[in-house]
């Protein structure tokens, strides 16, 4: 029994290493074509803040390597992106033969969403976030104070907030999983509303700049989007339905049978 057990751990690391390989390849794969126009991705993430610093302004390497190692940076972060499909399906054929049937119809609709919802919370973050944020601190600059940025901290902030905003834009998937399982119900989310918004601005003011409209710019999609997560699962966590035949009759109480039965005994008398 205990080599069948090691037998079968042994082949589940054997089937996790091929397939953390095929990931590898695969990324390796797109990373190769895009290194070749880096320069040109690293000047579209930079995009954003070039438009908003002031006539003249750019942005500065201070480490030797940085100007090559940047970009390749931001290549392999797009080569990754674009492969998260093919990551995701991995990941889902390593664990899907553990799963229930009932497991898989849920499991393949929240994987698929959850994917869109990351894009859409960089998407998010690039076009509304960004531009927004940039031009406040364009304007807050003091006069006379040269507005530059490393290109390292640069790509470092950008990641940052893209996986901020990403993993924030999960928050339904992350609601209706919690319903789905039985961990809570809707009555006992909309009873966490008011801790949930003080917690989205508490999340906001640290993962964002400190400023007020960075703030409210996670914070507010957060609390929206947890009220989305509420209604979605609301209509898809519908509760257990009534056996068929089932209806509010109960049988009668022993004492209320005896009374009949004296009733219908004293009737049959007169």
């Amino acid at each position: 029994m205990a080599d069948e057990q090691q037998e079968t751990f042994l082949s589940h690391l054997v089937e996790l290493r091929d397939r953390l390989i095929r990931i590898l390849i695969a990324v390796g794969v797109v990373f190769v074509p895009l290194a070749f126009y880096a320069r040109e991705l690293y000047s579209l993430l930079a995009a954003p803040l070039l438009k908003k610093l002031p006539a003249g302004g750019q942005m500065i390497a201070t480490d030797v390597v940085g100007v090559f190692l940047v970009p390749m940076k931001v290549s392999l972060m797009t080569a990754f992106l674009v492969v998260l499909p093919y990551v995701l399906y991995q990941v889902w054929a390593f664990v899907a033969p553990g799963l229930y049937a009932h497991e898989k119809k849920l499991a393949m609709p929240l994987v698929a969403a959850s994917v869109i919802l990351f894009f859409i919370g960089m998407a998010f973050a690039y076009f509304a976030f960004f531009p927004m944020v940039f031009g406040f601190m364009a304007q807050f600059a003091p006069e006379g104070v040269a507005w530059m940025t490393d290109i390292e901290k640069y790509f470092s902030f950008v990641l940052t907030m893209f996986l901020a905003f990403g993993v924030t834009f999960e928050v339904p998937i992350v609601v209706i999983v919690l319903v789905k399982i039985g961990l809570v119900d809707v009555i006992k989310l909309r009873e966490w509303r008011p801790y949930v918004i003080v917690g989205a601005f508490v999340i906001g003011a640290i993962f964002t700049p400190p400023d007020v409209i960075s703030q409210f710019m996670m914070a507010v999609p957060l609390w929206l989007l947890y009220e989305l997560g509420i209604i979605l699962a609301s209509f898809i966590v519908k509760p257990a339905a009534e056996p068929a035949g089932q209806s509010d009759y109960s049988p009668p109480s022993d004492e209320e049978m005896n009374r009949e039965l004296d009733r219908a005994e004293q009737q049959s008398r007169d």
